[in-house]
């Protein structure tokens, strides 16, 4: 093993223990964001859980970073996305290291590299969560370095490795799927640098291809056969994993649209809901001011595409997802945008870093540059976080810098405390739409009653003959409107049958839990 491979692998093993530390001084804590608690749920489910549970197995999503917490499942279910995103980022870096080390020994990029790595709080933030934006960067690092080797090499492997690369992100996070969206009219650029011509200027190249019939062919060829490479395999995988919805959950957006399948219906329309009540929120987020904010946050972005600005196709490449951004913003008019959509541009940043930063003519320039860029990157990264209209970003912020507790699930564990202390033969009726984050704390899932169960909906309508509490979601509870078992179900449930009593026995803010007598 070559010397410079055998030391990334300890800086990439140290990085992956500090990453660990790190995220369960955090849980210790008390912090904990939706996205974790809905996969530490889901995973209860699979390993402790009663009933047919193939649906939750197939259709959790994005199906790819559950099975990546998955693995670490037994270790803890809470803890499982904090090592899967811990090992999962120390990995984007080894990655990331591994190609700058095969094309330049200059130790001052490494030292850049280490530097974000280890106290930029926004991948502090993708390592530490146990949020899944680890694998969204490992994706898209690996798609756009082999879209930038394909121009170089112009050797069709890079592109259907790109295709396989576009596939498993979009099964991280199915917004990427508008990504395509703009390498439709990229992919002409793409087969332009293809042909073998004397001009190197994209636009001439083009202008000498259409005015050529031979070369116009060719050109149509070569187009076709990179659309049909880029986004045949992500098409058909989405409509193969469509289908299955259909199959099992008579739906073909089951996995986008059910709250039972992915953390993100509901997580999306509360963030949105309380930020917007405060005070100060104003609407800078959801404007075409999105593309400096992105320059501000990551000045690194500016370097990158002057690096490449001999090279018009690959600056449009670049540029891609700053339309894809944007078009986010439009799309989504009800969702903020999360620091996983900013990360982006800092690891786009540092591949065109990776590529083009050591053959700069001057070289000191270069590098003050980027010394000075990292800080100010430092800083930034602190202040988006700080100031985020995602109350998650801003708890993790002001637990990792101040140690304060988060006390955001408090209610949800006190809760929780107070089921694991019943019987383990006392059924409890809960609907994980909304109540996923109890049963997270929860130690025993299996004398509850869920939706992903046939029982359910027998004993949501009879629950004194399957049952002997349910837990309802009060008025206060922000989620009460996404459930059934709300205090509307007690009258309805009341007037059908007369006879039922229940009884209260614990009440917080958000969460009533009744027993039926």
């Amino acid at each position: 093993m070559h010397r410079r491979t055998l030391y990334l692998i300890i800086l990439t093993l140290l990085l992956a223990g500090y990453y660990l530390f790190m995220g369960i001084y955090l849980h210790d804590l008390g912090y904990h964001n939706l996205e974790s608690l809905f996969y530490s749920e889901k995973n209860k489910i699979l390993f402790e859980g009663v009933g047919n549970r193939l649906k939750v197995m197939g259709l959790t999503a994005p199906i790819l970073p559950f099975y990546g917490t998955f693995i670490f499942s037994s270790i803890s279910h809470l803890m499982a996305p904090i090592f899967a995103s811990a090992i999962g980022t120390a990995v984007l870096f080894y990655i990331m290291a591994h190609t700058l080390t095969k094309r330049t020994h200059d130790d001052f990029y490494l030292l850049i590299l280490l530097v974000l790595f280890t106290l930029h709080p926004g991948i502090l933030y993708t390592a530490c969560s146990g949020k899944s934006i680890y694998l969204v960067l490992i994706c898209l690092f690996l798609f756009f370095y082999h879209i930038l080797r394909y121009y170089k090499s112009n050797t069709t492997f890079h592109v259907s490795i790109a295709s396989i690369c576009l596939v498993i992100l979009v099964f991280c996070d199915y917004k990427f799927i508008w990504l395509t969206l703009f390498f439709i009219p990229l992919v002409l650029f793409i087969a332009t640098q293809s042909l073998n011509l004397a001009e190197t200027e994209t636009v001439f190249r083009l202008t000498q291809s259409f005015n050529t019939p031979a070369l116009r062919r060719k050109l149509i060829n070569k187009t076709f056969a990179i659309y049909i490479i880029i986004f045949l395999l992500p098409v058909a995988s989405i409509a193969i994993f469509k289908m299955l919805n259909l199959t099992h959950a008579n739906d073909l957006d089951y996995f986008i649209d059910s709250p039972y399948a992915t953390w993100t219906v509901l997580a999306d329309k509360l963030n949105f809901e309380q930020s917007t009540s405060f005070a100060q929120y104003h609407s800078s987020q959801i404007s075409p001011l999105v593309t400096a904010s992105i320059a501000l946050y990551c000045p690194m972005i500016i370097i990158a595409l002057y690096l490449f600005r001999h090279n018009t196709y690959q600056i449009l490449t670049i540029a891609a997802p700053f339309g894809f951004v944007e078009f986010l913003q439009i799309k989504y008019d009800k969702i903020f945008l999360s620091h996983e959509y900013f990360l982006i541009f800092l690891v786009l940043s540092l591949l065109c870093i990776v590529f083009r930063g050591h053959r700069h003519e001057n070289q000191r320039l270069m590098k003050v540059l980027l010394g000075f860029t990292v800080i100010v990157q430092l800083l930034t990264g602190y202040l988006f976080l700080k100031n985020s209209f995602v109350g998650e970003e801003r708890d993790f912020v002001n637990t990792l810098f101040t140690a304060t507790p988060d006390n955001s699930q408090a209610e949800n564990k006190e809760m929780a405390t107070f089921i694991n202390t019943l019987p383990n033969d006392q059924e409890i009726l809960m609907d994980d739409a909304v109540a996923y984050p109890v049963i997270a704390f929860t130690h025993n899932i299996k004398h509850i009653t869920l939706p992903y169960q046939e029982a359910y909906l027998s004993a949501s309508e009879a629950p004194e003959k399957y049952v002997n509490y349910i837990l309802i979601a009060t008025d206060r509870n922000p989620l009460t409107g996404y459930t059934q078992l709300n205090n509307k179900y007690l009258p309805a449930i009341k007037k059908s049958d007369s006879n039922l009593n229940m009884q209260k026995v614990y009440e917080t803010d958000n969460w009533i839990l009744y027993k039926v007598l």
